[in-house]
């Protein structure tokens, strides 16, 4: 039966009976401004959908806070403070956290908001699966432990700190120091970005193959193929319920890693 519906999907694909995922998924046609900077489409809008939805929430439980909490306030309270305790002073410490915590909280929920629209219906995309979008959060991440080592070190200190580490011999500087550059200053952003990017994209990819797989062998694939059908939708399920698990932890482990990079920007090698 799996040798058949293997086959059966293949002939499909090839047939046009099943939608096959490509990278056009993720370059959807213009819904206006075509072929302008300004250009909006389906992913742009989904993007400025989940900026509004969470800028409105946490407008609306800032302004009906309570001294006693009520459930969604509680559950806003505690996102609040994993961020705070959990990254920003596990990471920094309590006397170097409290600068950073408003960029790190906002760069969490941020991510969380604009990943979680991948499982949403109707919305069925990440922003974060297209490059602009990590890219930018990327290049926020860069500017921060910039300046944090900056006003630690000063200019000239945090580039001597940073490329020429005391307690090494001059002539590995030759070798240390491009070696240096090329990981602080290139990589760093550059593995936020795909590291981000790529999770969201394959997700999708992974979730729009195993719903159509689903539709293929329920509607179009005949009675005889049912069965499948049931094993491609319970893996759609717990492909949905896994895409949420990645959709927080890739939220955290962005902002943690911009906590870690901000804090070895402050402390000298």
């Amino acid at each position: 039966m799996i040798t058949a519906a293997t086959d059966l999907l293949l002939a499909a694909g090839e047939g046009g009976g099943i939608h096959i995922p490509t990278m056009d998924e993720f370059f959807p046609p213009a819904i206006a401004f075509e072929g302008t900077i300004f250009e909006f489409n389906r992913v742009t809008f989904v993007r400025i959908l989940a900026t509004v939805v969470l800028c409105v929430v946490f407008w609306i439980l800032a302004n009906r806070a309570r001294l006693v909490p009520g459930r969604a306030q509680s559950i806003a309270e505690m996102g609040l403070d994993f961020v705070r305790v959990n990254i920003a002073e596990e990471v920094l410490g309590k006397n170097h956290a409290r600068p950073y915590v408003p960029l790190l909280t906002t760069m969490f929920f941020a991510i969380f908001a604009l990943n979680i629209t991948g499982v949403l219906p109707l919305l069925n995309i990440s922003s974060n699966s297209v490059v602009a979008v990590p890219l930018l959060l990327a290049v926020a991440s860069f500017v921060a432990f910039i300046v944090a080592g900056i006003r630690a070190h000063g200019v000239f200190g945090y580039v001597r700190t940073t490329l020429f580490p005391s307690g090494v011999p001059w002539p590995l500087y030759f070798i240390l120091a491009p070696i240096e550059v090329l990981s602080t200053f290139i990589l760093r952003p550059a593995t936020l970005t795909i590291r981000l990017m790529s999770n969201m994209l394959a997700g999708h990819l992974l979730l729009v193959l195993f719903f159509a797989m689903t539709h293929y062998f329920f509607v179009e694939a005949g009675p005889a193929f049912a069965a499948v059908g049931v094993v491609t939708f319970g893996a759609s399920i717990a492909f949905t319920v896994f895409e949420i698990f990645i959709s927080a932890l890739q939220a955290y482990i962005f902002t943690l890693l911009t906590a870690v990079y901000i804090n070895l920007s402050q402390e000298a090698h």
